[in-house]
């Protein structure tokens, strides 16, 4: 957060938080993305670039920028043929005022999961390596115990023996 406030803080328009939630639900994921509509058709912006963790696995957690609006068309449109026409009940533009909006919160949805998962992972190896720092620092002072306990017994019969030679 504190890395995108130093490069893009002129830039954000509106800041959301869920820390008081544990889980964050769809319905989180469809307010903002009604508001990114909303402020989009105010003209508020003309771009809208999603940040997030992509969980690659428990180890690798690869930062991802996705731009959301305008969508980015990752297939090369091909111009309509007379062979591929389709009609569409309801009409086009009504299915695609209907889905152009879930698709936002969807693709948000979708970065809070895989946000959620880095997060894990992340706590995961965080105790994995905790445990293993714990248990060799058990072993060491395991060692460091038994040393000093051989050496006072040694000190110890060095003392009884030393007294016995004397006599």
């Amino acid at each position: 957060l504190d890395q995108i406030k130093r490069e893009y803080s002129n830039y954000v328009i509106k800041k959301f938080s869920f820390k008081e939630k544990k889980q964050i639900s769809f319905n989180e994921a469809e307010i903002i993305g009604k508001e990114i509509i909303n402020l989009f058709k105010q003209n508020e912006f003309d771009k809208c670039i999603l940040f997030y963790n992509n969980f690659k696995n428990v180890i690798t957690q690869i930062p991802q920028a996705q731009q959301i609006i305008p969508i980015e068309s990752t297939t090369k449109v091909e111009e309509k043929k007379s062979e591929s026409f389709y009609e569409f009940e309801p009409e086009e533009d009504e299915i695609l005022n209907d889905l152009l909006p879930r698709n936002i919160s969807t693709q948000i949805f979708k970065a809070f999961l895989e946000n959620a998962a880095s997060e894990q992972g992340s706590r995961m190896t965080a105790m994995d390596n905790a445990t293993r720092n714990a248990g060799d620092l058990v072993d060491k002072l395991t060692i460091n115990y038994n040393r000093s306990r051989q050496a006072s017994i040694t000190k110890e019969l060095i003392e009884i023996i030393s007294g016995a030679e004397s006599l």
